[in-house]
């Protein structure tokens, strides 16, 4: 039996207080980082070749099916608000497309060749990275996406939850979470969602600030799409440069990025 689906440490969930549920899904909870911490160097080793091929024009996608696949399609959504890069440099797919987002779409993820076909509708080249998302490391249509992938000459890695995958013997560089049972037997979408979660926060963080998307420790490419988001920026801006909020927020909306105003003011 995978570790994924082995029986729950824990049993007659239903007679416990709502006190000792939360206390003991919070104690599995804290088992994951541990976890994670065990399989950094493999971690490394995917960001390293990402960021390799990405600086070459690469794109980085993400494949999976259920809550795997709905953590990739978060984490790609997420960058380029936050690090100011274009839509569709970090792309998530899913079994079942975006309808499958919201509402599961029944044997999508069975189907072994159209993980293959959705990377192909995005005219994929030798420099782009495919990383495969299942926490079971058995699910068809991402294990054909990485299979063809590989095959065709592009950068692969995978994040799984149980050892000896067909998932993470398909991929170049296997990422290998194991967190054991879940609270919930078989919810993967609970430590080894978690998992997979951070895990996808340290590759596209890492991603990020080499390639130049972070100063410091600051995101000074982000997207002004909303007032905390200008008012973060200028103040920013005022640490930077050592000036009043107005000046700092006139900066900004002039130049349209807390790197274009600081380069601006320190270039005249």
């Amino acid at each position: 039996m995978s570790t994924t689906e082995s029986p729950s440490y824990y049993d007659n969930l239903e007679k416990m207080s709502i006190k000792d549920l939360l206390k003991n899904i919070n104690k599995e909870d804290q088992t994951v980082p541990l976890a994670v911490a065990k399989v950094i160097p493999h971690i490394e080793a995917l960001v390293e070749g990402i960021v390799e091929n990405m600086k070459k024009g690469g794109r980085l996608f993400y494949t999976g099916a259920g809550t795997s696949g709905r953590l990739g399609i978060v984490d790609a959504s997420e960058c380029p608000p936050t690090y100011g890069v274009p839509q569709g440099l970090v792309i998530g797919i899913m079994a079942g497309g975006d309808q499958a987002i919201r509402k599961a779409v029944e044997f999508a993820e069975d189907n072994a060749e159209q993980g293959w076909k959705d990377l192909l509708a995005f005219d994929i080249n030798e420099n782009d990275c495919v990383i495969g998302i299942a926490a079971s490391g058995r699910t068809p249509y991402v294990i054909g996406a990485i299979e063809q992938a590989k095959a065709n000459g592009l950068l692969t890695g995978c994040i799984t939850c149980n050892a000896n995958s067909k998932l993470a013997d398909a991929a170049e560089f296997p990422i290998e979470v194991i967190v054991g049972p879940e609270f919930v037997t078989g919810s993967t979408r609970m430590k080894s969602g978690t998992a997979q979660k951070l895990v996808l926060n340290m590759i596209s963080t890492s991603v990020m600030v080499k390639l130049g998307k972070v100063r410091g420790n600051k995101m000074v490419d982000m997207q002004l799409s909303n007032e905390k988001l200008v008012d973060r920026g200028t103040k920013m801006i005022m640490q930077e440069l050592a000036i009043g909020y107005e000046e700092a927020n006139k900066l900004l909306k002039i130049h349209g990025s807390v790197r274009a105003a600081v380069d601006a003011v320190r270039n005249l």
